[in-house]
């Protein structure tokens, strides 16, 4: 079988649990890395460097642009933000899965430049459990609560972009059905070629 990992572009609205399901998933599943973005701002307390970001400076960061070195990039709240690739190729090497958990605008760039990458966006169960998810939180006002909201309808008319929707509606099942879709992606008969082919070869 091909042993090379799989890249998935993994992108929901806020407040669909897109963080919670990949933590269980990277708890179950050994064998899986989630991405981690370079950045221009300042760490935030307890955040570390290669772990959480990649922290660099805005200098450092425009040549990475400039070389060609990252997959994606954008720029919120006057910081940019962007996906290395050196890394992500180092892992797939080694045959592991690497998810970006990411909005949509960056997967849009990233199935672009890499159109064997597995876009799979994360749903919650109906708008009313996301509205009631946001404000369950209570960290936020009402109007960026309806900002959110508005934002999610947004992304959600995004979703027929992506090989694969995940109703999360609960978390194990969220999860077992991300692991269907994982395996049966690396089924396919398009990423076995050289299977087919050594196959055929060793055919007496």
């Amino acid at each position: 079988m091909n042993h090379r990992g799989l890249l998935i572009i993994f992108s929901g609205p806020s407040g669909s649990g897109k963080g919670t399901v990949l933590k269980r998933y990277f708890e179950k599943y050994q064998n899986a890395q989630l991405s981690i973005s370079a950045t221009t701002r300042d760490p935030r307390p307890g955040e570390k460097d290669g772990v959480s970001y990649y922290f660099v400076s805005q200098e450092k960061f425009q040549s990475m642009q400039e070389n060609d070195e990252l997959l994606e990039s954008a720029k919120y709240c006057d910081h940019c933000y962007g996906t290395p690739k050196k890394p992500i190729e180092n892992w797939l090497n080694e045959g592991k899965d690497v998810f970006l958990e990411i909005e949509v605008q960056g997967g849009a760039q990233i199935q672009k430049k890499v159109p064997q990458s597995v876009g799979i966006f994360n749903l919650p169960p109906s708008l009313k459990v996301l509205e009631s998810r946001l404000r369950g939180r209570g960290t936020e006002t009402e109007e960026v609560v309806e900002k959110r909201l508005a934002a999610a309808k947004q992304e959600i008319s995004q979703a027929v972009h992506y090989d694969y929707l995940l109703i999360n509606d609960d978390i194990e099942q969220a999860v077992e059905e991300l692991a269907q879709i994982i395996h049966a992606e690396k089924m396919r008969s398009s990423r076995n070629q050289d299977l087919i082919e050594r196959m055929l070869e060793n055919h007496d």
